[in-house]
């Protein structure tokens, strides 16, 4: 995995291989990073990573200069890789260990863009869930964008706030708003 711009670009990562995660690959994150480049200024935006696993995409904000960047994982192993690369980078990025969707019920912040890569084989229910309770609790800022990351085979397009989905090989990832 590699740091695609910003303050650290190009700059390689290797995870630990004990780690329960499947990273975003790299073309897909430059594909949501070159759309997410047209609509937000990062350094005046506020992120949520949910499922964080080894961090890819919360580094790609925080390389950017978000303002600020929370990354939620359950493991222990995948929030302490987090926060050992975090520092050796000099990013700031919150971590918490928690689980998901307990965290989106009693989290009281709310933020500009909230991803979300959960296991491919998850529930469909619970990939509603998380829009579900992200929309119910008003976790995104006015103008805020909910990107939910599954397999082309989970179809969230039937969900209130779906605004579009943009497929990249067996990845797609669902774009929410505020209505």
């Amino acid at each position: 995995m590699r740091i695609i711009s910003g303050k650290h670009k190009g700059k390689r990562l290797i995870a630990p291989k004990n780690l329960p995660v499947r990273p975003t690959a790299d073309m897909q994150k430059e594909a949501l990073f070159n759309i997410l480049n047209n609509q937000f200024v990062f350094h005046e935006i506020s992120v949520l990573d949910l499922f964080s696993g080894t961090g890819n995409i919360a580094y790609e904000f925080a390389s950017r200069a978000c303002e600020q960047v929370v990354a939620v994982d359950m493991h222990y192993a995948c929030i302490k890789y987090i926060t050992k690369t975090s520092t050796e980078l000099d990013f700031s990025i919150d971590c918490v260990k928690s689980d998901v969707f307990k965290y989106l019920k009693r989290s009281k912040l709310k933020f500009d863009i909230i991803f979300a890569d959960p296991p491919y084989a998850m529930d469909l229910i619970k990939f509603e869930n998380i829009s579900k309770l992200v929309f119910e609790k008003e976790l995104l800022l006015e103008n805020g964008l909910l990107i939910i990351e599954h397999s082309s085979q989970t179809d969230l397009s039937h969900l209130p706030n779906f605004k579009e989905q943009r497929k990249y090989g067996s990845s797609v990832f669902s774009f929410f708003v505020t209505l």
